[in-house]
């Protein structure tokens, strides 16, 4: 280490929670730095399956310190939630810290996106309807709440009495109504206070002081590249950054303090919601992708779309988070086909296309051009291991061609590849 991102190079769900966990074995601090709880990482950890949202993945490694930095936005309900079901098995959240400075998603955050996705009418962007965009815009329009709000009952009182009557306005605007008069919303925000603030602190001091004893710090993004608020596929994109940049802002550290960049790319392309996706597949290899790589999100529930891999979207993550490793996962869901294919570039109204547009209409126009590749033989499960402990070179040497192929293309090395759901089915180049 000592410090390394994990960051999402596609439209996020590439895997990033087995990742960060894996590389978690060696980190002293793990950090999330940006999103909500509109983000689902999975860790399995033998039998058990961890669905995560708002804690940082490090959470199920014992000794690890966790820390919600001040990009995130907290949704209390849904920390209340996961706190309780990793105690109850069994696990201790006390190394968990979260920023003084992160916003809180309110009950109106939540009526809001849903009226605001409905007004779209059939133009919606395919939110999860967590109430994490108008959380976003409050924060920006400095209507905001903050963790550290809820430990100083006069400062709580001036912001409610600031900010709801605002909120309220807009919530007739738009039909919707509040179940919570100021009083009740101001009790709730004290008592959750009382029971959080153990764990509100600058998690900014905390970070660099980490840094500055040497000890491993990890920073873990939510989502991916493609659905960064800036340099996604605008307006189908979360309302974050989701990129490496995002970590000085949201984590509170300085640029110089990241050593390792390494992007998370499944072997495949995957997408949730609306928006376009240029090598999504609608045929048998579509379904595959889907039913093999168990392609539903972990936050909504909802099938995933997908596709080929698509190389200018590898190009356009390597370049703009500075990537300088690449994970590759759910390479065992690509076993037994027989050719693989790989997007290098799109045919748009008669050119030839190799950089990632931002016009969402062009990418609805554009025709994928492939370059294939030999697929590999499968092995049963109870090979797997006996593969991962013969490290890179008892891969497939179909495989191996098809990561060394990424890394000409990309120009960035593939340092780990994972090849099963859990923990250990990872091999470290």
């Amino acid at each position: 280490m000592p410090s390394i991102a994990v960051i999402g190079a596609q439209w996020g769900d590439e895997g990033k929670g087995k990742i960060t966990d894996y590389e978690a074995e060696r980190a002293d601090m793990v950090v999330r730095y940006q999103g909500g709880s509109n983000a689902g990482h999975t860790i399995k950890v033998g039998d058990e399956v961890f669905a995560l949202h708002i804690l940082p993945s490090g959470i199920v490694r014992k000794g690890v310190v966790n820390v919600i930095g001040n990009g995130v936005i907290v949704d209390l309900i849904s920390l209340d939630r996961e706190i309780a079901e990793v105690e109850a098995r069994g696990r201790s959240v006390e190394g968990l810290r979260i920023s003084d400075r992160a916003n809180i998603i309110l009950n109106w955050h939540r009526l809001l996106d849903g009226a605001e996705e409905r007004f779209r009418g059939g133009r919606t962007v395919g939110t999860t309807g967590k109430g994490i965009g108008p959380c976003y815009s409050d924060k920006i329009a400095r209507s905001g709440i903050r963790m550290g709000d809820l430990l100083d009952p006069a400062l709580l009182a001036e912001r409610l009495d600031t900010v709801m009557p605002m909120k309220l306005k807009v919530m007739e605007v738009l039909n919707v109504r509040l179940a919570q008069t100021r009083d009740e919303l101001y009790s709730e925000l004290l008592a959750y206070g009382k029971r959080y603030g153990r764990y509100i602190t600058d998690t900014s001091v905390l970070v660099n002081e980490a840094l500055d004893e040497g000890k491993n710090v990890l920073f873990e993004g939510a989502q991916g590249t493609m659905l960064d608020i800036d340099h996604g596929t605008y307006p189908y994109v979360t309302s974050s950054n989701c990129i490496a940049g995002a970590i000085c802002t949201g984590a509170g550290v300085g640029p110089k303090r990241l050593d390792e960049i390494m992007g998370v790319l499944k072997a495949y392309t995957t997408r949730v919601g609306a928006g376009p996706f240029p090598t999504e597949l609608r045929d048998e290899v579509g379904e595959r992708f889907l039913n093999v790589g168990g392609e539903f999100g972990t936050t909504t529930g909802r099938p995933r779309r997908c596709g080929w891999l698509d190389l200018l979207v590898v190009e356009h993550a390597a370049r703009l988070n500075g990537l300088t490793q690449f994970a590759v996962t759910k390479l065992d869901v690509m076993n037994d086909l027989r050719r693989i294919k790989v997007a290098v570039a799109y045919e748009i109204d008669g050119r030839t296309v190799k950089r990632f547009p931002a016009n969402p209409k062009m990418l609805e126009r554009a025709v994928p051009v492939y370059e294939e590749l030999d697929g590999w033989a499968g092995w049963r499960p109870e090979e797997t291991m006996e593969i991962v402990r013969g490290g890179y070179d008892a891969l497939p040497r179909e495989m191996r061609a098809y990561l060394e192929y990424i890394e000409r293309c990309s120009k960035v090395p593939v340092r780990i590849v994972s090849i099963g759901k859990g923990r250990e089915e990872t091999v470290r180049r």
